[in-house]
């Protein structure tokens, strides 16, 4: 919890008791003024709430950025590995049929 909550619910508390007093003894300016420090409390408070929400959802996003870097690498590396399979998959597979086809040759000829 951070100060701003904790400040405007001690404001809330003051005003609440500041209006209280103000209209038992029929005091209109201090009732008032407890009303005001209710409203500048709640608003207090809801700032605090603001900015945890806020903290909070900020440490969510970089949280979730990290996981998905990691999964982007993991998949980049899993990606190039596929790649270099392939192109040396091919490079055999081209030496394989060019000696098939010179052993061919070299039958025809002998």
């Amino acid at each position: 919890m951070n100060t701003d909550k904790v400040e405007g619910k001690f404001d809330q508390a003051v005003g609440k008791i500041k209006q209280s007093v103000g209209e038992t003894i029929g005091n209109q300016k201090l009732a008032n003024s407890g009303t005001a420090e209710e409203v500048k409390g709640a608003a207090k408070e809801t700032w605090g709430t603001a900015r945890d929400t806020a903290s909070a959802v900020h440490d969510d996003v970089k949280a979730n950025a990290e996981v998905h870097r990691e999964e982007a690498r993991a998949n980049a590396a899993t990606s190039a590995h596929d790649v270099r399979e392939k192109i040396t998959s091919t490079a055999q597979n081209v030496k394989d049929s060019i000696v098939t086809k010179l052993d061919e040759i070299r039958h025809k000829h002998e």
